[in-house]
């Protein structure tokens, strides 16, 4: 199935091709996409109503998010990631579990590199939320998620963050294992919690150098 001009340029943003503050030119990327320019031109409207994209003057930029939205976005996604996981811990088929782990024990070798790990962990958030088998759940998810997209670095980045990070995640797992759904909501929301820490102090850091 090809991919519409919007698809594509999400997926640029998201994947740090074009990052916070960057311009985006509506003839450029109708080359680098190889499509015309009307379907970029109702691709940049659309992520603008999004909140996507941005104002500079008459140009369109990639948005930042400043610390209140950062705060806000945190917050709506500790409690639908941690809905996901409960409903995950209820509904969950074995395979899915298994799956699950599997990325897990996969991703111990990404360890030095964070940007194959944060692609891994994108993958593992979708993989509980597909497991929740609620699809307006999903939906919400992806919205946030693609907001996500909007953040420069990943917390994932930080010294130490991922092997503690995957430490979580095989909490979660585990509780979804168990159907445990107290325990697999209380574990994804903790995770959610210390990433938005790490976030927090390297933020702090930056700042102050």
């Amino acid at each position: 199935m090809q991919k519409d001009a919007y698809s594509m340029i999400l997926e640029a943003i998201d994947a740090g091709i074009y990052k916070p503050g960057d311009r985006l030119v509506e003839s450029e990327l109708a080359e680098r996409f190889g499509v015309s320019r009307t379907p970029v031109r109702e691709a940049l409207q659309r992520l603008e109503t999004q909140s996507m994209l941005a104002r500079d003057g008459r140009s369109l930029i990639v948005a930042s998010l400043d610390h209140n939205q950062l705060a806000e976005l945190y917050t709506v996604r500790a409690e639908l990631e941690a809905l996901a996981a409960r409903l995950a811990a209820r509904h969950a088929a074995p395979e899915e579990v298994r799956v699950m782990q599997a990325m897990i024990d996969e991703d111990h070798q990404k360890l030095d590199d964070p940007v194959a790990l944060s692609r891994a962990n994108k993958r593992f958030h979708r993989q509980i939320h597909l497991a929740s088998h609620n699809r307006y759940l999903v939906q919400q998810l992806d919205l946030v998620h693609r907001s996500m997209a909007l953040l420069a670095t990943t917390s994932l980045a930080a010294e130490g963050r991922g092997e503690v990070a995957l430490a979580e995640h095989q909490r979660i797992v585990d509780g979804i294992r168990d159907n445990d759904e107290e325990e697999a909501g209380a574990a994804l929301r903790a995770h959610i919690s210390e990433a938005f820490v790490t976030r927090l102090k390297g933020d702090a850091k930056a700042y102050s150098e």
